[in-house]
Order: C-alpha cells, then sequence, then structure tokens
C-alpha cells in the first residue's frame, strides 16, 4: 500500500476552473447543506471561469502578509497586467503616514457639474469602461438638483447639455470614508477596513463579492465588477498599488480610497487636480492649520444622510 496520498491532486482538479472567491461563497454555503452548496456553486462556476492554484487559495489576508510574500504577490499582478492589458505597471504598497487622518470637503457653491473629477478618478483608478466617456463604474457620482431643495429623490445622474444650468445646483458623491463604517460592519470575511490614516480600503484578493458592504453603504459608493475589466492599452495607469488603483478582477466591490497611492506621497486626489473651479479641499484633519480645518471651522458645513450616524470625513459646504 503506498504512502502517497492523491488528495492533493484531486483537490486541485476539483478547484481547476474556480476563483478564490467562488470556491468561498460555495463553501460557506455548506453551513446550510450540501444541497444549497450545489445551489450556490451552480451560478458561481459561470459567472467566473479563471483558474485557482493552491497558493491563492490559501493566500493570507493583506493584514496577515508577511513583505517577501506580499511583494511574490505583487510581482504576479504585474505579470498577469501586462498579459491581460499589454502594459507593464510599476506596483507599491505605500503604507499610512503617521499622524494623518485624511479628509475632504467640497463647496456646494462652487461645483459646476462638469464631471472632470469623475473622469479624472477613472483614469486614475483604472476603472472599466467601453469607452473613455463612461461613468457608470466612477466611484463619484455628480448628482443635478433643484436649486433650495436638498431632496437626493430628485437628483438626476445623467443629465446632459451645458452646465452649470441657472436653476441647478450640482453634488458629487463618493466614498465619505466613515469613521462608523457600515460596510466594514457588514463584511462577512473582514475585506473591507479602515486604515489607521481614516481611509477604508478592500482587500480585493479576500473579497468574495457578496456585496453586502454594497447594501448597507448609506451613500451608493461601492461598485461591483460584473465582468473582467474593459480597459484600452492606451487607458492603463502603470503607477499603481495594491489597495487602491490596480486593476481589479471580476467579481469584487472597489471603492474609492482617497487616491492613497498619490495622498500617501503627499500628492493631492486626482478629482481634486482638475477641479476647475477650486471647489475640492483635501488635507489632514489631525493638522489644526490644515486648509480642511479651516474650511471646518469657518464655513457653513452639510453633512450628507448625517442622521445615518456614520461620522463621515467628507464634508460639503457653502461659500
Amino acid at each position: 500500500m503506498s504512502d502517497a496520498s492523491p488528495e492533493p491532486q484531486r483537490l486541485e482538479q476539483a478547484l481547476s476552473g474556480v476563483s478564490r472567491r467562488t470556491f468561498l461563497k460555495g463553501t460557506a454555503a455548506t453551513m446550510a447543506g450540501m444541497a444549497g452548496l450545489v445551489a450556490a456553486l451552480k451560478p458561481l462556476l459561470s459567472l467566473e471561469a479563471g483558474h485557482i492554484t493552491m497558493d491563492e487559495l490559501l493566500q493570507k489576508h493583506y493584514t496577515q502578509l508577511s513583505p517577501e510574500d506580499l511583494d511574490r504577490i505583487m510581482r504576479k499582478l504585474e505579470q498577469q497586467c501586462e498579459r491581460d492589458y499589454k502594459v507593464r505597471p510599476t506596483m507599491r504598497d505605500l503604507k499610512p503616514l503617521d499622524g494623518v487622518e485624511f479628509g475632504y470637503a467640497l463647496s456646494l457653491t462652487k461645483c459646476i457639474g462638469c464631471r472632470r473629477c469623475a473622469h479624472a478618478c477613472m483614469a486614475e483608478n483604472n476603472q472599466s469602461r467601453e469607452h473613455d466617456k463612461d461613468i457608470d463604474m466612477s466611484y463619484i457620482r455628480v448628482l443635478e438638483l433643484d436649486k433650495g431643495s436638498m431632496n437626493l429623490e430628485t437628483a438626476d445622474l445623467y443629465y446632459s447639455g451645458e452646465v452649470p444650468k441657472n436653476d441647478k445646483f450640482y453634488m458629487p458623491v463618493q466614498c465619505h470614508q466613515c469613521r462608523e463604517s457600515p460596510c466594514t460592519k457588514a463584511c462577512p470575511v473582514q475585506a473591507t477596513w479602515m486604515e489607521p490614516d481614516g481611509v477604508v480600503v478592500v482587500d480585493y484578493n479576500w473579497c468574495i463579492g457578496c456585496r453586502y458592504c454594497m447594501a448597507a453603504c448609506p451613500y451608493d459608493a461601492r461598485r461591483f465588477n460584473w465582468k473582467k475589466p474593459t480597459l484600452p492599452e492606451s487607458a492603463v495607469n502603470p503607477n499603481q498599488n495594491y489597495l487602491t488603483n490596480r486593476i481589479r478582477p471580476q467579481g469584487v466591490v472597489e471603492k474609492c480610497t482617497f487616491c492613497l497611492h498619490r495622498t500617501r506621497e503627499g500628492k493631492y486626489p486626482a478629482c481634486l487636480e482638475v477641479c476647475p473651479t477650486g471647489a475640492r479641499v483635501f488635507g489632514n484633519l489631525l493638522d489644526p492649520d490644515s486648509e480642511i480645518n479651516y474650511i471646518l471651522r469657518n464655513k457653513r458645513v452639510y453633512i450628507l444622510k448625517e442622521e445615518s450616524g456614520t461620522i463621515p470625513k467628507f464634508f460639503y459646504f457653502f461659500d
């Protein structure tokens, strides 16, 4: 009788064609019995037809990865991007800065609804799009509202024509990086969490795509990749970071991270840099002399959906 066990080989064969998140979703269903497992796996197997290795299946959560493991994973992601999109990126993992808690403020008086912020966000963060002007996956939704009203139920997301219109005002909405974030509490696998600098991030290799976080977010600030991202070679931003703007796989939820790959190097978010009216203010909430703290002390500040109790770090103000 041979001592060699065929089990690892059988497991590898069984996992062929199944992604890590597909496997985890299906495995979770065993709690409801084998019939539930079969029912859960059937549609998921058709959703994503990748191949899983034992390394990918057993990969640890981002917070548990050694520097050597993370470096190996990032090099593999670089190779994958080059294979799929013909662009070899430079991928890093920038860490939070000491003594920094990022905050964002936006002037509803100055915003003209041009959507340049939304397009810059997509270009910077490698978001899926069929055409350069597609904004459905943008982390920033610019709402057009009637002047004198804050009724988001009547807001128009797909407005057209010249802006600004005389009887309208504009409210860009994105992730509010909430201190009491319902999205992180809703995630059943802790794939999303708040970093020490106050920004909520996602481990895209750990996300199982259940979308509980999307349902929990009161700001509709998360996007789900229903298919492999469509991104022309000319549109790929090669300056990528593991927790931010690397190209996300099919079947995961993604979100704004205040461009951590830029802001942790002392730069501004991409959306702020392109704003033609100076409506956006970004800075360190822990610095009493920062511009954003000046705004919070001296302007009429409005917190969207304050009644939700999320304690956001994204603020609106009026000049």
